[in-house]
């Protein structure tokens, strides 16, 4: 093997092992990325990195969390002051009270354009 393609195939392993597991799934809009930034900070431990639930916590890409079943204030109120286990067998969520009204805020407009990416309104 040459240099030149030995430095090749080394600096595509690196990129290899450089390159995130969780490959991009949608665009997400420049006026969402503090939504999205904040989420994953807080929240994707949890319910998952688009949203999509994990063993922690439920998905949140989900019917039952439409904003018609459960609004923008039931969101807020459960970021702000937790909420009780009730669709799902999680236990109860604790409240995040280092998550600001601005960040409330901009989490739960992502994950509003979340669902709307997956047909729910």
């Amino acid at each position: 093997m040459g240099a030149f393609a030995c430095m090749l195939s080394l600096a595509t392993a690196s990129h290899a092992a450089n390159t995130s597991a969780e490959e991009p799934r949608y665009r997400v809009p420049f006026s969402l990325a503090f939504g999205k930034t904040t989420f994953k900070a807080q929240c994707a431990e949890c319910h998952g990195g688009w949203a999509d639930g994990t063993d922690k916590g439920p998905p949140l890409v989900h019917i039952y969390y439409e904003s018609g079943h459960h609004g923008d204030p039931a969101f807020r109120q459960a970021i702000k002051g937790g909420v009780r286990q009730h669709h799902w067998r999680f236990g109860d969520m604790p409240p995040r009270p280092e998550v600001d009204d601005r960040q409330a805020g901009a989490i739960i407009k992502y994950v509003r354009w979340l669902q709307q990416q997956n047909g729910i309104r």
